[in-house]
């Protein structure tokens, strides 16, 4: 039905099926309808409509989303009109303020939408949008309905004026955002808080919904002035705990008067607890003001209130029992330690009873492990700065952490251990499940363990030793109780990262011998479970104590094995060794005395034989585990990096046996069995990488020695091999060339040497490509096929390290893009025969497999290994083939799903600058339409917030207006015979020259838009900033001439802004969009 028929009825009708309707095919009509009804030219009279005589509040919510809509276009309506639309919206919201809640707050983002983009236009010499603010006042004057609706509209118009929108110029953001802080934030601000003081000081009626929502309005307004962003800096929000509030200079008096923090403080002691958590929110961005605002003295000042407020909430902790309070809080004292130094803290004259009472705050929290787990992280932020920050102070001042540190971890661990018990037997979700929470909180527990270490060791050494003899004993027993046995494994695990942890924090704080000894005595007892765990496989196992354990041999990495045990520990010398040679000297680490008595391990080249039996054990027995296999090849891979280590694990026995037998046999992960999900075979990907790199360090030109290590592989190509020829397909093939897939990308990324790179080319070419190629052509519409392949011929046609630059005689690098346009042809033929795709399976049938082509053709073009004239002049196609592949998979693909997928635009974009910048030929010749796409795509992707897409677009059009003026310069110097002859083919070049006027005629009409566009007494200014822009550049490409433009430019947008800076302008920054 067309809209201009569509009834009342039916129009609310609509909204019922958009809003709440349950049938999924009725909401989709209703939302084609509804957006039939923004773009048409009834809009506003059926959004008037819906407001005045809608019977639900839906229609009206309808109305505010249309009325939103249309006042953000890019193309504004008219002045007038916009005036018009705020009146009457402000005019409807005083007339009903008992509108339900979500619509006041949709029909006012309306005004603040309004508000912000006619910020700066004038009319009659005044900024008739800017009105707002008087407008507000009348609300706050009025009933308490009013006043709630006058605080709304300010709250929303701040967060609107902050409010960051990409698909617009920042630079007009930062004008609007920056005008509307200096003339209208404060003020805002002030009432604000003169509101809360008049709300305080009369007797507060909590049970009326009205005054509470009065106040939490006002709250909401204050923490939106306090979070805007006053400087542009976008801070990010993930790192909430380095946040500093840029608060303006002019804004000191408020900070500066005690009784505004005292405000905060007793509202959040007055208000129950939805308020009192807002009044804290508040509160921490007060706490995070920068520094700078004050000078020393009233830095201290206003410290010391903060510390006063802190130890009054700790005193009267009843509220802290609410999550959000809580939350808050915990964010409130981690702010105080990012934004203070630990010497002005202690000479603050509370901070002895302040630190026991967050003492004492923070043991209660971590002894309550299942109340707000997610507000510890800001707690133990706050003691980690604390004790980073000792060696630092030069206050004479007790700092008293080496009194409360030990208690934290103290507590932290007898927490832990005993919620082990509670999470196994009520069946609770167990916190060492949440592998990125546990990781976070040990990183920041592992600076706090080093203050007073020997505290911390001590009880570790204990309850180690007590829980060890307690699982023992459980393996012995023949009555062994499973729910004691999970307890018991569970308390192990967190004692292992424990261990971990503690060793790790060596090199986060200053450490004695003493403290190495002390790490020795600690590994000494996990290098024991180790052994104990190991030798009970398969039958005796737990996951959580191997990932535990994994996390432990890493921080020991880290801190004792190879090049760090150089730069970090002390060398002594054993009392038996009366060798004067120094070069033969044992070099002992303190952290090996211990390990040497018990455990024979004397050094690092001892410690890294156990990593590799323990890795090795974990590849054979874990091999149904991804979570153990995953982490153990990451260890591997973190171990095989550094060339120090890489000569000392190739002598290992442990890495030899892995070099020659890295078959399923042995390693069952590398099986193609049904028992294993696809998904699982990426993880041998990481596991070939750290074996070839262990291969390379004596591989040499040795051909044979790489034969025998690509064994393994041969067996499985011949065997795909045999079977294709006998025209039989089967899963079992299927998975095994995945598998095949995945192991020659980890080979293929490690080989980073010409002469290892040849050896595996040749051995895969001619004899296996071409079982790749069939896979294609046969599982071309599985992705967990294709996928693995693509990315292996994208890694191969890498020139890392310049190791495809082949010797002169040979024809290698020809070959193989040979072969790669053969597959990317093949794969861009078949992936369109599969037609339209629906949104959620165009990205993983279609668009991932075109954005790796992609790449393996942009490092085709770039890699500098391969001469592409030769293709045509020995009239071999695949050149042509793989450029025609290459457009028709990218006129299947819209724009908008170009730039909305990463990846794709990621590979698009970069291959499209080496195709402008070296096969410009190619482009000139493509079709209109296609030459069209092209541009088109380039023209969106100016845009992109993807520096990598932005940047390639630019260079892309550099080349194609370079490419353009040359020729056009080059043929008019010719014959028109040559010329002709030339043209035959170069489409868009033959345009350029038919209409050269073309460029300089859409210069002419966009300078004259811009200046008819400004007032008239600014015309004139900007007419001859333009002039300007020319002057002295000449009609040529040369460096001197181009840096000669780019200096004009920069002068040309300083001009243009000081000739537009005065109030007479519209839109001035719009040209710099």
């Amino acid at each position: 039905m067309a809209l201009h028929f569509q009834s009342l009825a039916e129009l609310e009708a609509l909204c019922t099926h958009l809003y709440i309707g349950t049938d999924l095919t009725q909401r989709i009509e209703a939302e084609k309808a509804l957006l039939e009804l923004i773009d048409s030219p009834e809009c506003l009279s059926k959004c008037q409509l819906l407001l005045e005589q809608g019977t639900t509040s839906y229609a009206q919510l309808l109305a505010a989303t249309c009325l939103s809509k249309l006042v953000s276009r890019v193309s504004p309506l008219p002045v007038e009109q916009r005036i018009d639309i705020r009146n009457y919206i402000l005019n409807y919201v005083a007339s009903q303020p008992k509108l339900a809640p979500f619509v006041i707050q949709a029909l006012i983002q309306v005004i603040a939408k309004i508000t912000k983009s006619g910020w700066f236009e004038v009319q009659k010499d005044r900024f008739v949008f800017r009105e707002i603010i008087a407008d507000v006042k009348t609300f706050l004057q009025g009933a308490m309905e009013h006043c709630i609706i006058g605080v709304i509209i300010l709250s929303e118009l701040t967060q609107e004026m902050n409010l960051v929108d990409y698909s617009k110029p920042s630079a007009k953001h930062r004008k609007i955002a920056t005008s509307f802080r200096d003339s209208s934030l404060k003020d805002i601000l002030v009432l604000a808080c003169s509101l809360l003081k008049e709300i305080l000081g009369k007797p507060l009626n909590l049970q009326d919904q009205d005054q509470q929502n009065l106040v939490m309005q006002v709250l909401k307004l204050v923490l939106n002035c306090l979070n805007f962003d006053f400087i542009g800096s976008s801070a990010d929000e993930s790192a909430d705990d380095l946040c500093t509030v840029q608060i303006p200079t002019t804004w000191r008096t408020i900070f500066l008067e005690p009784e505004t923090l005292d405000l905060f403080f007793n509202l959040y002691h007055s208000l129950p607890p939805l308020l009192s958590q807002l009044a804290l929110s508040c509160l921490v961005q007060f706490a995070s003001t920068r520094r700078s605002l004050f000078s020393s003295p009233e830095r201290a000042k206003y410290l010391g209130n903060l510390i006063k407020g802190v130890k009054r909430i700790l005193e009267n902790p009843q509220g802290l029992s609410d999550p959000g309070n809580y939350h808050e809080f915990c964010r409130f004292l981690a702010r105080l330690k990012t934004n203070y130094q630990l010497g002005e803290l202690v000479m603050v004259k509370e901070y002895p009873e302040v630190i026991r009472l967050i003492a004492n705050f923070t043991i209660t929290s971590l002894q309550h492990w299942e109340f707000a787990p997610n507000s510890v992280h800001y707690l133990l932020t706050l003691w980690q700065r604390m004790v980073a920050s000792v060696p630092f102070v030069k206050s004479t001042e007790p700092h008293l952490l080496d009194t409360y540190a030990p208690e934290i971890m103290k507590a932290f661990i007898t927490s832990r251990l005993e919620s082990v018990a509670v999470v196994v037997r009520d069946n609770l979700d167990d916190p060492l499940d949440d592998t990125t929470t546990v990781f976070q909180q040990l990183e920041q527990l592992c600076t706090v363990s080093r203050c007073e270490y020997e505290k911390t060791c001590t009880l570790l050494v204990q309850l180690f030793d007590q829980n060890a003899q307690n699982y023992q004993k459980l393996l012995h027993s023949t009555s062994g109780i499973t729910v004691d046995m999970a307890v018991q494994e569970g308390r192990l695990a967190w004692l292992v990262y424990l261990v971990g942890t503690v060793v790790g924090g060596r090199l986060t704080y200053t450490s004695t011998d003493e403290h190495d000894a002390m790490d020795g005595e600690l590994s000494c007892r996990v290098f024991q479970l180790i052994s104990l765990m190991d030798t009970g496989l398969p039958q005796c196992s737990n996951e959580k104590i191997e990932l535990a354990i994994l996390w432990f041999l890493d921080q020991f990495r880290k801190t004792y094995v190879g090049d760090q045990l150089q730069r970090t520990s002390k060398v002594v010398r054993l009392r038996s060794d009366v060798s004067r040679v120094p070069e033969k000297a044992w070099k002992v680490v303190k952290v090996y005395a211990r390990m040497s008595e018990v455990l024979g391990i004397t050094d690092d080249n001892h410690v890294l034989e156990t990593f590799m039996t323990k890795i090795v054990t974990n590849l054979k027995y874990w091999g149904r585990c991804e979570p153990v296999i995953s982490r153990t090849l990451q260890f591997l891979n973190d171990l095989s990096v550094g060339y120090i280590l890489l000569k000392k694990l190739v002598k290992i026995d442990a890495v030899k046996f892995m070099l020659k037998n890295h078959t399923s046999e042995h390693f069952p992960f590398l099986g193609i069995s049904d028992s294993y999900s696809l998904s699982d075979f990426r993880c041998r990907t990481a596991f070939y990488t750290a074996l070839t790199r262990l291969l390379m360090v004596d591989l040499g030109e040795d051909e044979d020695e790489f034969e025998n290590f690509m064994l393994p592989l041969t067996v499985s190509f011949e065997t795909v091999l045999q079977i294709f020829n006998n025209n039989f397909k089967q899963e079992d093939v299927k998975r095994m060339l995945i598998g095949l897939a995945r192991d020659l990308r980890g080979i293929a990324f490690a080989l980073n040497t010409k002469t290892s790179y040849t050896m595996l080319f040749d051995w895969m070419y001619p004899a296996y490509l071409p079982v790749l190629q069939r896979a294609i052509e046969l599982w071309y519409g599985e992705p967990a096929c294709t996928t693995p392949i693509l990315k292996l011929m994208a890694e191969l046609m890498q020139n890392r390290s310049q190791r495809l630059n082949f010797d002169v005689s040979s024809p290698n690098g020809i070959l193989l893009f040979r072969e790669a346009s053969k597959m990317i042809c093949t794969y861009g033929n078949q992936i369109l025969s599969l037609g339209s795709l629906s949104k959620d399976q165009i990205y993983p049938m279609k668009l991932k497999g075109i954005s790796i082509c992609y790449s393996a053709l942009k490092s085709a073009l770039c890699g500098n290994y391969v001469s592409f004239g030769v293709f045509k002049l020995y009239g071999d196609n695949h050149f042509d083939n793989v450029l025609q592949a290459f457009v028709k998979m990218l006129l299947s693909v819209s724009h908008s799903d170009l730039l909305q997928y990463r990846k794709l635009s990621q590979s698009y974009y970069p291959l499209l600058e080496c195709l402008t910048q070296d096969h410009m030929s190619f482009i000139t010749n493509l079709d209109p339409p296609v030459l069209l796409y092209v541009l088109t795509s380039i023209s969106e992707g100016l845009t992109a917030l993807d520096t990598v897409v932005s940047s390639s677009c630019c260079t892309s059009l550099d080349y194609i207006v370079t490419y353009l003026f040359k020729h056009i310069a080059k043929e008019g110097k010719k014959s028109l015979r040559c010329r002709e002859a030339t043209q035959a083919g170069q489409r868009l070049l033959h345009f350029m020259q038919q209409n050269p006027e073309v460029l300089q005629q859409y210069f002419g009409e966009l300078r004259a838009g811009l200046i008819s566009s400004q007032p008239l007494p600014k015309q004139e200014a900007l007419a001859q900033c333009f002039r300007s822009l020319m002057e002295g550049v000449e009609q040529n490409l040369s460096v001197k001439n181009r840096d000669r433009f780019t200096q004009n430019l920069s002068v040309f947008r300083r001009d243009v802004a000081e000739a537009l800076r005065s109030d007479g302008s519209t839109e001035p920054l719009d040209m710099m969009s």
